[in-house]
């Protein structure tokens, strides 16, 4: 799947964008930013601070979104009276949109908001699953490109619904009825109940890596790349991404890998692995002004869910992670193949995403067996690790049989990871990868 050409200029700035023609501007997150910004609130709510920072964390969270269930799915109710780690697993889904409304600054140009308005396209989008057993993580992202079915939805405004589509590309979910859309989208294609759910813009990824003082990642080669804005013009190393220039690192397409969408989505893996090391062991959990910065800066830039507007349901799902371990996070793509239709356009790999539908419907944890990625390398290892056991979590964390936040079944009692077929790349978040540039 690639893009068309690069010019061999620069442009002035980018040309108004036809879905699915010319290369467009997009935006990079990650879960793991949104529950640094929860394990924040936790960890100020031990200091001196506590008071003031839970309420002014809590007034800027923004109204909630409702998400609705496909026939036959069962909303899961979330009445969480106790701040303690959630009771069971956590299924979130994580949507990045490309709008440029109301954020200001350099997207009030014209250029920029003729290529994108309004709710925008879920040009990112990532499911976050924490096991019942608060042992594993996985988090999944499904490429821009992917064709699926996008099921009949509400309407964002409340009336009425918004058609479905048998065969659509799955970034115009969000665009087509909003984070319930995409959150159904999600459901219809992997089996799980989505309870959680957060749409985030631009401005989110810029005020996040500044609060934690940038993120540092390795290049192996140099990353160029005069489409994103600012442009990127990276040397070969190591390198610190702050604001704005970390935007553009998660958003490149054309400086990392083949230039494709698959591509971006291994460099954004070695971001968040690289995000989750310095969050877990850099300091950032020691120091109560970052962390306080971290918690302003994600709930200030999500739209969440209904949901999720509780603040102490965010601190419940933070402390799910806690004892988890980088070894234990796991970064995937969802598995595809190329769409005999469109070489610009990508399908499910049927029996990979099986595979990867099967172990988060059976909360199973997985090993990843093949590579790290189109724009991804680990110089230091063979094979990617596999997931360690790690401490019991606490009696307040540990669900009863059949008790879940998720709608997952009971955890499966299955010892050992389940293997991932080769064909499904990513990496854990102890893995220390090398972003590959496109050159």
């Amino acid at each position: 799947m690639t893009d068309l050409p690069r010019r061999h200029q620069r442009a002035r700035g980018p040309a108004p964008v036809r879905h699915g023609r010319l290369p467009r501007r997009r935006v990079g997150i990650s879960a793991v930013k949104l529950f640094a910004g929860v394990v924040a609130v936790v960890l100020v709510s031990s200091v001196s601070v506590a008071a003031y920072a839970v309420w002014d964390v809590a007034r800027s969270v923004k109204p909630g979104v409702h998400l609705a269930a496909l026939p036959g799915h069962t909303a899961i109710p979330q009445d969480i009276p106790n701040v303690g780690a959630i009771a069971g697993g956590v299924n979130l889904l994580l949507a990045g949109t490309d709008t440029r409304s109301g954020l200001g600054g350099v997207y009030n140009s014209s250029d920029e908001q003729d290529a994108s308005t309004g709710e925008g396209n879920n040009d990112v989008t990532m499911l976050l699953h924490i096991a019942q057993d608060h042992k594993s993580m996985m988090v999944v992202s499904f490429p821009r490109d992917l064709m699926v079915r996008i099921p009949t939805c509400p309407a964002p405004d409340g009336n009425g619904t918004v058609s479905g589509s048998s065969y659509a590309q799955f970034n115009t979910a969000l665009s087509r009825g909003g984070l319930a859309c995409v959150v159904l989208t999600v459901e219809k294609l992997t089996g799980l109940t989505i309870p959680f759910g957060a749409v985030i813009n631009f401005n989110g990824v810029s005020a996040m890596s500044t609060a934690v003082g940038g993120v540092q990642v390795c290049l192996a080669s140099p990353v160029t790349d005069d489409y994103t804005n600012p442009p990127l013009d990276l040397p070969a190393g190591q390198s610190t991404l702050v604001g704005d220039e970390a935007l553009s690192f998660l958003r490149s397409r054309h400086g990392v890998g083949d230039g494709s969408d698959l591509g971006r989505i291994s460099n954004q893996q070695v971001f968040l692995s690289a995000l989750a090391r310095k969050i877990v062991s850099g300091g950032v959990l020691s120091n109560p002004v970052a962390l306080y910065a971290l918690a302003k800066a994600a709930v200030q830039n999500v739209t969440p869910s209904d949901t999720l507007t509780n603040p102490t349901t965010l601190v419940q799902i933070a402390l799910a992670l806690k004892d988890t371990g980088l070894q234990n996070m796991v970064f995937l793509q969802y598995p595809v193949v190329s769409d005999p239709d469109n070489p610009n356009r990508v399908i499910p790999d049927d029996n990979a995403s099986s595979a990867v539908n099967d172990a988060l419907v059976n909360d199973q944890p997985v090993a990843l067996t093949g590579t790290t990625g189109r724009a991804a390398e680990d110089p230091t290892a063979t094979a990617t690790p596999t997931p360690t056991d790690s401490s019991t979590p606490s009696d307040s964390a540990s669900p009863a049989p059949g008790d879940s936040g998720s709608g997952t079944p009971a955890p499966s009692t299955t010892s050992g990871p389940v293997e991932l077929p080769s064909s499904v790349t990513g990496q854990t978040a102890a893995q220390q990868t090398c972003t590959k540039g496109n050159n």
